[in-house]
């Protein structure tokens, strides 16, 4: 895990996030394993490409800015609850990251 603002945020999480957060996709993909599963605004999303055109999307659609605010264990995987701001109604919303890492990589990542 990474410290972030005196939390210890799973690694990839961390980076997945600050590259979000800079706006690079390629970075931020980066985090993601080639088969991972990613669940966000009612959409499922499997494996790179996908993930990949998520990421353009969201970073190009909302321009937002995420901060962890609370990390917790939940069984097999990590809840990192988060502020995030950016061009979208009701800016700032708290959202949960729930992942799952295998092999330094999110597997699972499903946003509430």
């Amino acid at each position: 895990m990474t410290t972030s603002n005196s939390l210890e945020v799973p690694t990839p999480l961390a980076s997945y996030i600050e590259a979000a957060n800079a706006g690079t996709a390629a970075a931020a993909l980066a985090a993601f394993s080639e088969s991972a599963v990613v669940q966000d605004e009612g959409a499922v999303r499997r494996g790179h490409e996908a993930i990949r055109e998520w990421i353009e999307e969201t970073v190009g659609k909302y321009q937002f800015h995420i901060t962890p605010l609370d990390v917790r264990e939940a069984g097999d995987h990590v809840v990192v609850h988060c502020q995030v701001s950016g061009s979208f109604p009701g800016s700032p919303v708290e959202l949960d990251f729930e992942t799952i890492t295998s092999s330094s990589k999110i597997s699972h990542l499903a946003i509430r």
